[in-house]
């Protein structure tokens, strides 16, 4: 297990290094990663000078207190000479000696007033530099999360924000181990005006208000709430499943190690301005307390909750949710508290999570994300439950990257600029020309349907989305989807190609995402013709792949001889070319021994074969089950019409 958590966090580091060097590739040169990289360096500069500050102040701290003893010793041992020694060859020499402790005493008073200076400076330094954590830093994470939590680029910026964090609580938890020093200093030598004295106690409070501000905001939500089951939609819960959630304590001290027991609660401090009216209520469930401590495998502080379920809370006499909005619009929050008593210090820490939306069947998850992208792109106050009551346009140019993020946050290829160019045309029609400062309304997004697909846009593009995970992920990921392209598009592009040219476009008019295949063919009066096949489901892909479509596909005319329209994939490669990593492997070759394969089963091989009649149009694709010699009878018509190798065998 030791060399397990060795090994997975090598590759956390590995992964955080690759993902920083590709982002440093992508944005090398422009203005706004100089200026990033110039406020990185600035705030490393300062704790870097912080820690020279508080180094520096503990070695003048040193001095002070050797020079003290002397200090001490030299005129405890010059009043026991005066009480016994009284002629005046020894007053002379006493007096000199009292000029000297004057003199280390003057040496030694500035030394206080240097040292109370350092502190000062340093804490000056501390409260600045806090303040850049809190108010820019810990934010801008934040934000980066919100991005990532919805398909963005990973936001793995964490440790170098602990690193900070820590840095600054070490230099005022050693200062406040200074001031005790200092503390001890005063009370084995004191005098009036002593500059120690004076400023002890504004020292103390200072120190003691940064360290306790510090703490309190130094606890983040690491991994936002997160059901297992659906890792790449966070924050979308469904009652009576078990979900996660990560916190982490930026301040890295061995003596919080176990001191920190935190409470998860479920919509704790709700009020009637940040709900509606018909707001659910739900109980937490499972463990919901945890005490935070050290990693063995990165020596982080934190506490994981990993078995947390919510039980909706049952309201007698009236039904829940009857207000203005959908349940999957409706946002919930999760809160953390927990206390510190350590010496001097008490306080109360506390955090909450990013908006969750709670469905009760899995069926509402697509609606309930679609909530989740609009808040998270559009707001960043996590306390604005009451969101949806009046939800703000989105601009054109934000939406795209987030759709264009929902698909390589799940696949290798996000969307290009004329796949969105498609959508923007669907969204806000071909007057708009995808200006990406035209706002999108949340009920265009959602909730409106068209005549046309009968579903809402983000639905249409979800089921897309599914159908491209279960059954399309290799070839889309080879960018051999042209995916979506509109009819008028799908014609000008292929009218100029060969013969037997094909693309694969997504279905507009299928609620839960299909895919079709539109080839184009000359006529006889040398115009060109493109014909669609009628859209593959993904019920129809489950007994057949789609690369075995584009293989086997047939076409049959009216004398019922079969024909493979589809040669080369746009703009013009051999489509076995494009497909044959994907065939199935494994099928029975047309030279076997049937006899042979008669003795192993007593049944007869059968394929799979898609198959369309030739009316104009639309074509009705089937799938046709075929014997080993109708198949074999089918290939030998193949051989005659010059289509070698357009349909190969499937097993079944």
């Amino acid at each position: 297990m030791y060399m397990a958590m060795i090994i997975s966090n090598a590759l956390k580091e590995e992964r955080r290094i690759l993902e920083s060097a590709l982002r440093t590739q992508e944005n090398t040169g422009s203005p706004q990663a100089n200026v990033v990289q110039e406020k990185q360096k600035q705030l490393e500069s300062q704790v870097n000078e912080l820690k020279k500050k508080v180094q520096e102040a503990e070695q003048d701290i040193q001095v002070l207190e050797d020079l003290q003893d002397e200090h001490d010793f030299k005129k405890k041992t010059l009043q026991s000479r005066m009480e016994v020694e009284a002629n005046t060859q020894i007053a002379k020499e006493i007096q000199l000696e009292e000029l000297k402790i004057r003199e280390m005493f003057l040496r030694l008073n500035k030394i206080r007033e240097a040292v109370v200076m350092e502190l000062l400076n340093a804490l000056k330094l501390a409260d600045l530099t806090q303040n850049t954590l809190i108010t820019e830093k810990v934010p801008e994470w934040k934000q980066r999360q919100q991005m990532a939590c919805i398909g963005g680029p990973p936001n793995a910026c964490l440790d170098q924000l602990q690193n900070w964090f820590t840095t600054v609580a070490e230099c005022l938890q050693q200062i406040r181990h200074q001031l005790n020093t200092l503390q001890e200093l005063v009370m084995n030598f004191t005098y009036e005006n002593d500059p120690i004295t004076l400023n002890m106690s504004s020292l103390q409070e200072q120190v003691l208000s940064l360290f306790k501000n510090l703490l309190i905001n130094s606890i983040v939500v690491e991994r936002q709430p997160c059901m297992p089951t659906h890792p790449q939609r966070p924050l979308v819960l469904k009652t009576g499943v078990q979900f996660t959630v990560k916190l982490r304590l930026l301040v890295k001290l061995p003596e919080l190690n176990c001191q920190l027991k935190v409470k998860a609660s479920f919509d704790q401090d709700l009020t009637e301005k940040n709900t509606v009216k018909g707001f659910r209520r739900f109980n937490i469930l499972g463990t919901n307390t945890k005490v935070m401590n050290m990693e063995e495998s990165n020596g982080c502080l934190s506490a994981e909750f990993r078995h947390l379920q919510l039980k909706e809370k049952k309201v007698i006499g009236s039904r829940a949710n009857e207000g203005p909005i959908l349940i999957m619009e409706e946002l919930h929050s999760i809160s953390f508290d927990t206390q510190l008593n350590q010496g001097d210090i008490s306080i109360s820490i506390k955090t909450n999570s990013l908006p969750v939306v709670v469905i009760s069947h899995i069926s509402q998850l697509s609606s309930a994300w679609a909530s989740i992208l609009w808040f998270n792109i559009l707001c960043t106050d996590t306390q604005n439950l009451a969101f949806f009551l009046n939800p703000p346009p989105m601009m054109w140019g934000d939406l795209a990257k987030v759709l264009s993020w929902q698909f390589s946050s799940i696949t290798k290829r996000g969307l290009n600029p004329d796949q969105l160019s498609m959508l923007a045309d669907k969204l806000l029609g071909p007057d708009a020309q995808g200006d990406p400062n035209t706002p999108i309304y949340w009920t265009k997004f959602a909730k409106t349907t068209s005549n046309e697909r009968g579903v809402a846009f983000w639905l249409w593009i979800d089921g897309i989305l599914d159908l491209i995970k279960r059954c399309l992920l290799n070839i889309w990921n080879d960018g051999h989807i042209m995916g979506f392209i509109n009819k008028e598009k799908e014609k000008t592009l292929l009218k100029d190609k060969r013969p037997g040219t094909f693309l694969l476009r997504f279905s507009e008019t299928c609620k839960d995402g299909g895919i079709t295949i539109t080839w184009v063919e000359q006529l006889q009066n040398g115009e060109p013709k493109t014909h669609s096949v009628k859209p593959y489901k993904k019920q129809d892909l489950v007994n057949i792949t789609f690369p075995d479509v584009i293989r086997n596909y047939t076409l049959m005319d009216a004398e019922n001889i079969p024909e493979n329209p589809l040669l080369y994939l746009y703009p013009d490669t051999p489509k076995d070319v494009a497909f044959a990593r994907y065939y199935s492997v494994g099928e029975a070759s047309e030279d076997m021994d049937v006899d042979r394969a008669t003795e192993i089963s007593p049944y007869k091989n059968r394929w799979m074969i898609p198959v369309s009649e030739l009316p104009d149009g639309r074509l009705q694709d089937r799938i046709l089950p075929l014997s080993a010699e109708e198949f074999g009878e089918l290939q030998h018509i193949n051989r005659n019409n010059g289509m070698d190798n357009m349909c190969m065998n499937i097993p079944q």
